[in-house]
């Protein structure tokens, strides 16, 4: 048993034998559950981007490397859950087996037996900040890049034969056979990239290359076919050889990065030349939802320790008060996804949002905690000392 110590050593900064013993209880089983719901997320969401893997022949690796892209934002988005799951059970599991009991026969306020739960509230509290200020914001940024050039670039590479293949929404290509040096035959191109424009082109054979970074099919003896739409007429060019580029008429430097993916110095101050005054409201939300939700990890954590310290043990209370820590915990998720819904529509709402997120824990921790403090500065004082 570690040494108790008295109240006034309740904040030291050295952990006691007992602390590190809880601390690690509580952080393994938050890594664990975290990991577990993180990676089972990542298979549900990861279903969606199956269609590239089988419809346009990307390589495992690949679509590996695109999917763990997202697994940041699906850990900063169930990381406050996690915490209050972790703490909620850990500190009934002490309780159910007579830990808690022992530990306040022993003379541990309850302070000094929340204070592993509090420590592995800021632990989630602080990793919750640095995702949303930096980690998910890259990451996220990386996947729409890599998921860009999958669909607007590799497709052109990824054309199957016998199969029409829509490489961009403006052009779909076909054809018939490909031999294994790579060389096309049978090419049919439907190019509707310049409206008013629409072209249908043939040609025997052909070859795809990449020029600058840029997929082209470079084609031999073919026909290009084009209705005037003045005078309604067909009008038919052949060639001998001519290149065609299948990409995105739009480039990568035209793609305008959404909020999520900024930077909270762009997002407090995003450049108006680039967005309208309907976007920079989206953006100061983003910013204030990404620096306002990390917190929702110490309120749900304190309410897990009112409910599994609150009170004294009975069959009865165990079953009661995790039951309505959860329904706290379910209030509070959704008052604060309404409060940023209101605030997206009104920026004088904005400050509801940190009340949201910080209230619920000050309030548990004011009924967890206040009467300790309470009856410290009632303790009488020392017999023989004056009088006041």
């Amino acid at each position: 048993m570690p040494a108790l110590r008295p109240g006034p050593d309740r904040l030291a900064p050295r952990l006691s034998i007992l602390d590190r013993y809880m601390l690690r209880q509580l952080l393994l089983a938050l890594a664990a559950s975290t990991g577990a719901l993180a990676t089972l997320i990542w298979l549900t969401q990861s279903l969606h981007f199956v269609s590239l893997v089988v419809g346009r022949g990307l390589s495992l690796r690949v679509f590996l490397e695109l999917t763990s892209l997202l697994i940041p934002s699906f850990v900063a988005v169930i990381l406050p859950i996690t915490t209050f799951v972790v703490v909620q059970f850990i500190y009934q599991r002490f309780g159910t087996d007579r830990e808690l009991t022992v530990m306040q026969a022993a003379g541990l306020s309850p302070f000094m037996m929340a204070r592993p739960g509090l420590m592995c509230a800021a632990i989630a509290t602080g990793a919750c900040l640095l995702l949303n200020v930096w980690v998910v914001p890259v990451s996220y940024h990386a996947f729409r890049q890599y998921e860009f050039q999958i669909r607007n670039r590799m497709a052109a590479f990824l054309i199957q034969d016998g199969v029409f293949t829509q490489v961009s929404d403006s052009m779909t290509v076909y054809i018939r056979t490909r031999d294994k040096d790579g060389t096309l035959h049978g090419i049919m191109v439907e190019d509707d990239r310049t409206p008013g424009a629409e072209a249908t082109i043939l040609a025997e054979e052909g070859n795809l290359v990449i020029v600058g970074d840029q997929p082209r099919v470079v084609l031999f003896n073919g026909s290009r076919q084009e209705i005037d739409t003045h005078t309604g007429r067909l009008n038919v060019l052949t060639f001998a050889r001519n290149t065609i580029d299948l990409s995105s008429p739009h480039g990568n430097h035209t793609r305008q990065p959404d909020a999520n993916e900024l930077p909270i110095a762009q997002l407090l101050h995003p450049d108006m030349h680039v967005y309208s005054r309907r976007d920079e409201s989206k953006m100061v939300i983003e910013a204030w939802r990404r620096l306002s939700t990390p917190f929702c990890a110490f309120s749900f954590a304190m309410i897990g320790l009112l409910g599994a310290m609150g009170g004294n043990y009975s069959r009865q209370s165990s079953i009661i008060r995790p039951v309505l820590a959860i329904l706290g915990v379910v209030a509070v998720q959704a008052l604060t996804l309404a409060v940023q819904n209101l605030a997206s529509r009104n920026l004088q709402l904005m400050p509801l949002m940190w009340i949201c997120t910080l209230t619920p824990g000050l309030i548990c921790a004011v009924i967890l905690f206040w009467p300790e403090f309470r009856a410290d500065r009632e303790t009488p004082a020392p017999a023989g000392s004056p009088r006041p």
